[in-house]
């Protein structure tokens, strides 16, 4: 959407601006080839040679063609004689130039009739020009640096805007975002309402005494839409919008950000009533003393300065403070309490609801075909933010393009799906036929296991075909519902699903690859954080054993905040226990694959023919193939 600002000019103007600025930043990119050109004609114009038509001889030739009656006239200064010749040389100019070495010159030409006069003393027209030229050089490069700088071209004058605020301000009709734009954040939505409702009518919003919050903190993670609503409150509110990111407040000069958050809040006071945004907080707002000694006093005074304009935030004045961050834990507790930040607003990634909502919004923009199911998009998007359901559809559209689709089907979809989870298809990476097996083995354990362990899950689709940077196949597991708990049973079923494929190279080929580093690593986090942070673990009992203790209710400065040190005895435990978790889920993976040593066969040969299975061809494997009895004469033993 265009966003139109406050402050208006001509298009000329404009575009005369554009060209100066775009004519310094070329300045100011060849400085050094500027000064050397600034240096040869200073020095080519001050010998004038080239313009004067005049040839630099020795002085003993010069005494050579005085002898011969060569000399017409000449001009005697200090240092240097300038005549003409009676006869010009062959090859050679019509006048000449030469050091003065002899004192008794004067009597010399005087007996031979030849007329001279002393030089002027001042510099002459070639020298004048010259150094004028290199002036106006230098004051282009001046120029064209100040406005690198961002000093403008002002002059003096200009040097004392350097303190001035940023912000991006939009009028009324700059911003056309509204509440029906976002999608997914109904409870966030709801919070910032009111907020609207207060600028639209301050005096009836206040009939009981109330006042609007002082400052608004949005946080989530990154793209879930935090700037997208802070923008929308000013759309439905229809007033001035002050944007701005934290990181433009600190420079290079000590209390230049202390004086440009106060020019923005007297700014946004003179257009009350309005909106001050501040992307991305975190850059401003870090604990103080969060480094130990030292630290940063531009960011520390300008911190300083933000919190002295909440405390003396009027709500009457009409001027409301949105901020957004996705790392409100470093955040300083002075900037947090009540009185500053009144509330703080969860913009957390959607749940499958607000998935379809956000997809129903980006599917408006392009043409889809009829297969397209926004249900079963959503169902495959778990933890998707809204950036990331965004780009998806636009990733689907361009594919679509790509293959000339009249419309962007639901295969379009996959394929996308699949590119940002997976990453890039390499059909031109080739294995050989040892490689292929061992890969087709290890995803059909993975997919054997999960089918088997986890029925909150659906296995969508297993493939052999390489993608990304070292994924040499992939397997797509889709859950059938939200899940925001999960039990120690779940957490084991996981890590056994990681393990199946490495216990099918096991237990079909004789031997492992290192195709399964990814799953190792994953597994022994899973078991880790059941030991260390869930209390899961009978022998060490529930107590949180997680050394980085980020859990107290405002953020500390590292140096204040509490560390949990376990002895040696307790940490000797803990690796234990995780080896223990990790056996324990090898085992179980080494007993379900071996129950399904036919299937697991016969998918591996289906994969190495197809390269790629989905859900319906899986189901018809399990139901073709009936599950085997589990060998029982040889036992798979827990390694100590």
């Amino acid at each position: 959407m265009p966003r139109v600002k406050a402050a208006s000019a001509g298009v000329s103007t404009i575009g005369a601006v554009v060209r100066h600025r775009d004519l310094f930043e070329l300045s100011a990119r060849h400085v050094g080839w500027w000064l050397l050109g600034i240096v040869l004609l200073t020095l080519a114009l001050d010998s004038g040679q080239w313009w004067r038509d005049e040839q630099r001889i020795d002085y003993s030739e010069f005494l050579q063609h005085l002898e011969s009656g060569n000399v017409s006239e000449l001009e005697i200064g200090e240092s240097l004689l300038r005549g003409r010749y009676v006869r010009t040389p062959d090859h050679g100019a019509p006048r000449f130039v030469t050091r003065r070495i002899d004192p008794l010159l004067a009597e010399r030409l005087a007996a031979r009739s030849v007329s001279f006069r002393a030089a002027p003393e001042a510099p002459g027209l070639g020298a004048l020009v010259a150094w004028m030229i290199g002036a106006a050089l230098i004051a282009i490069l001046w120029r064209a640096a100040a406005a690198r700088a961002g000093f403008g071209a002002g002059g003096a004058s200009s040097l004392l805007s350097i303190g001035r605020s940023r912000a991006k301000v939009y009028v009324e009709t700059g911003v056309r975002v509204s509440f029906e734009d976002v999608a997914g954040v109904d409870e966030a939505k709801e919070e910032l309402r009111e907020i609207v409702d207060f600028l639209k009518d301050p005096k009836s919003h206040g009939r009981l005494g109330a006042h609007v919050p002082r400052g608004i903190l949005l946080v989530g993670p990154p793209g879930t839409g935090k700037t997208l609503l802070a923008r929308a409150v000013a759309g439905e509110a229809g007033v001035p919008f002050f944007s701005i990111n934290g990181s433009e407040f600190v420079e290079m000069f000590v209390g230049v950000g202390a004086a440009r958050v106060r020019d923005l809040f007297e700014q946004a006071r003179a257009k009350a009533p309005a909106i001050v945004f501040i992307d991305e907080i975190d850059a401003l707002g870090r604990a103080r003393g969060a480094f130990g000694l030292g630290g940063h006093d531009e960011k520390e005074q300008t911190l300083n300065q933000l919190l002295a304009e909440l405390d003396g935030f009027d709500p009457s004045s009409g001027v409301v403070l949105l901020a957004a961050t996705n790392r409100p834990e470093i955040l300083d507790p002075a900037l947090l309490r009540a009185g500053r930040f009144d509330r703080q607003v969860l913009v957390d990634r959607p749940d499958r609801r607000g998935r379809i909502q956000i997809l129903n919004v980006h599917l408006r923009r392009i043409r889809q075909a009829t297969d397209v199911s926004v249900d079963a998009l959503a169902a495959l998007t778990p933890g998707f933010s809204g950036a990331d359901l965004a780009n998806l559809v636009n990733e689907a559209a361009l594919l679509a393009t790509r293959r000339s689709h009249p419309a962007v089907s639901a295969d379009d979809f996959t394929a996308a799906l699949e590119r940002i989870v997976a990453g890039l298809e390499k059909r031109n990476r080739l294995l050989n036929a040892s490689e292929r097996k061992t890969v087709a083995y290890h995803e059909m354990g993975h997919a054997l296991a999960a089918m088997a362990l986890l029925p909150g899950e659906t296995v969508h689709k297993v493939s052999i075909i390489p993608r990304g940077v070292g994924a040499l196949g992939y397997t797509i597991q889709r859950p059938t519902e939200d899940r925001f708990l999960m039990t120690r049973t779940e957490l084991r079923n996981k890590m056994t699903v990681l393990l199946a494929g490495r216990a099918a190279e096991e237990l079909c080929l004789g031997d492992v690859s290192t195709g399964a580093a990814d799953d190792l690593l994953r597994a022994t986090r899973i078991a880790r954080s059941m030991i260390v942070q869930y209390g899961m673990d009978p022998t060490l009992g529930p107590q949180s054993l997680d050394m980085s203790d980020t859990t107290e209710p405002l953020p500390l400065p590292m140096a204040a905040r509490p560390t949990l040190q376990p002895s040696d005895a307790t940490v000797r435990e803990i690796d234990c226990a995780v080896r223990g978790l990790v056996e324990e889920a090898r085992v179980h993976s080494v007993q379900i694959l071996r129950e399904q040593r036919s299937r697991l066969e016969r998918g591996a040969s289906r994969l190495l023919e197809r390269e790629t299975l989905v859900y319906e061809e899986l189901r018809a494997l399990c139901e073709e193939i009936p599950r085997e009895a589990p060998d029982t004469e040889a036992p798979v033993a827990i390694r100590s």
